[in-house]
């Protein structure tokens, strides 16, 4: 008896020929792996499949429709704006997601850019490519200023499991954690409104989805709520950060500095505002946070069990359509 037909869309936004496949590959399907697939060829390679694993490859209702075999999209990744859940629903298809497999590499690239800022690392790497320090008058070279994270006050803004991780190792760092009330949330008490919460922190880092309620939540008014000494810092999503009032605002010495790893584009084009050139202490990460070999492992590992627990009759990580 042939095995049911199983689909990995984009196996390149995962596997780098550096991951072990052994466990995907061991369930009962007979697999098929696309490094990537374009919109134009997703109905051809999904005909007939009873299960697609997918990251960023958009699964649609017209596409559910003409694949009447379909049981159960696995999506590599915890968001799901890339499959319709309500057709899903409809048709009985299941969808599950993976959460939490890259926390780790989220909070130490969090702060790798807080450390990166906060000592000028790229400035002081960028002077020495110049030459300054060979010119220097004295044995060490101090052109750009350096602040101690120690005893620092860093806002959270989303207190999920990323945001927890994060204020782990800040107390670490011996800083002051400072937590934002959830925007369109209910009160909560040790919890700050966003706009009393800007005005004190040395350091602001974002970890909150993007929501209704959270677009374009860091804007020209709550920039100019914060510091002109203070860091921004967004691992999250693109679109919570209005991108030309971060760029004006770095640009007019209004914020000390930023580092994001998200952009509301993706990939860019050559004209994002925080892609142009001589904005002061601006590092830009290309949506890597998460992209460790570790993390990408455990995501993979996520996957295998989601199918192993559908084929078991259960239901693990099953994404449900919110009401």
């Amino acid at each position: 008896m042939s095995q049911a037909k199983a689909v990995f869309l984009d196996t390149s936004t995962l596997d780098k020929n550096d991951l072990d496949l052994t466990g995907l590959l061991n369930t009962p399907f007979d697999w098929q792996l696309f490094p990537s697939t374009s919109p134009e060829e997703t109905a051809k390679r999904i005909e007939g499949a009873q299960l697609i694993v997918s990251n960023k490859v958009v699964v649609d209702r017209a596409l559910m429709q003409n694949c009447p075999d379909l049981k159960l999209i696995c999506l590599a990744a915890t968001g799901t704006n890339n499959v319709d859940l309500t057709a899903a629903a409809e048709r009985g298809v299941g969808v599950t997601n993976v959460t939490g497999y890259g926390t780790a590499t989220v909070v130490q690239h969090t702060f790798s850019l807080i450390l990166a800022l906060t000592t000028r690392l790229l400035d002081y790497q960028a002077a020495i490519k110049r030459g300054d320090w060979q010119r220097s008058d004295t044995f060490c070279l101090t052109n750009f200023p350096i602040r101690e994270i120690a005893g620092k006050h860093l806002g959270i803004v989303g207190y999920g499991t990323l945001g927890r991780g994060v204020a782990r190792v800040a107390e670490a760092f011996d800083m002051t954690v400072m937590l934002a009330q959830r925007p369109g949330g209910a009160a909560q008490p040790g919890r700050i409104p966003l706009h009393e919460l800007l005005p004190k922190v040395d350091i602001l880092s974002l970890h909150c989805p993007l929501t209704a309620e959270t677009e374009g939540l860091i804007g020209t008014r709550e920039l100019a709520l914060m510091r002109s000494d203070a860091v921004l810092i967004n691992t999250a999503r693109g679109g919570i950060v209005d991108e030309q009032a971060l760029a004006t605002a770095l640009k007019a010495g209004e914020l000390g500095g930023a580092g994001v790893d998200v952009l509301t584009k993706e990939p860019p084009g050559d004209d994002n505002p925080l892609l142009q050139p001589n904005i002061p202490n601006l590092i830009v990460t290309p949506h890597n946070a998460w992209a460790s070999r570790e993390a990408r492992q455990r995501l993979l590992d996520g996957v295998t069990k989601n199918i192993q627990s559908y084929l078991a009759g259960g239901a693990a990580n099953r994404v449900e359509k919110s009401r």
